[in-house]
């Protein structure tokens, strides 16, 4: 991973937060009690809205697709160094904690690689971490769309070849209720145990 990549993850938590419209941070919706999160409360941003992205059996999926499970959603890449595989071994541990709760919460990682992450590849990346875990790729307008609907930040940073680029991305975990609404933003200071802690509030 470049320099660049590492100075700017430290920031991408509070990109994040930042791009977000100052009334909606920490606010709940009328239907959702306040609750005690590790992570930053993003109830009320109705966040993810729009997610519409093909997984890695070649099906495209939406929100309503994962109704009654809680989930935990990452945007990254399968070539990304460090971030990326940390962040999956976090969320693997996290399901271990739940013990036989991990049967009601979805893992989902959205490529931000749409060009190099086809379905085959994202498959047999899942399946390193866990075989419940749910990769999306698809078209750059998908991506677009989807990242937008996020408000989730990515960029290609170029190699020293055309083929050998990184992808400058959002670093936490988007935390959705059954009811597919965003409720916190678990960035990648929190451990599995922090993590765990949050998705028990939304069983």
């Amino acid at each position: 991973m470049t320099a660049s990549f590492s100075v700017s993850r430290r920031t991408l938590l509070a990109g994040i937060a930042a791009s977000l419209p100052l009334a909606l941070i920490g606010c709940t919706s009328k239907a959702a009690e306040p609750l005690p999160f590790e992570g930053n409360d993003i109830s009320g941003t109705h966040l993810g809205k729009d997610l519409s992205m093909t997984d890695h059996h070649g099906a495209l999926r939406t929100l309503a697709d994962f109704k009654g499970k809680v989930l935990l959603v990452f945007f990254g890449y399968t070539q990304c160094p460090d971030v990326c595989p940390t962040a999956l071994a976090q969320a693997a541990q996290t399901l271990e904690l739940l013990g036989d709760q991990a049967d009601k919460v979805q893992v989902i990682m959205i490529s931000v690689d749409p060009a190099r992450d086809t379905p085959e590849i994202l498959n047999a990346y899942m399946q390193a971490f866990d075989p419940s875990f749910i990769g999306l790729t698809g078209t750059p307008e998908q991506l677009d769309s989807t990242a937008r609907s996020f408000k989730a930040f990515y960029a290609k940073e170029p190699g020293p070849t055309p083929e050998q680029y990184a992808m400058n991305h959002s670093a936490a975990f988007y935390l959705m209720d059954q009811n597919g609404e965003a409720r916190a933003l678990l960035g990648p200071s929190l451990t599995p145990e922090d993590m765990a802690h949050d998705i028990k509030l939304l069983l």
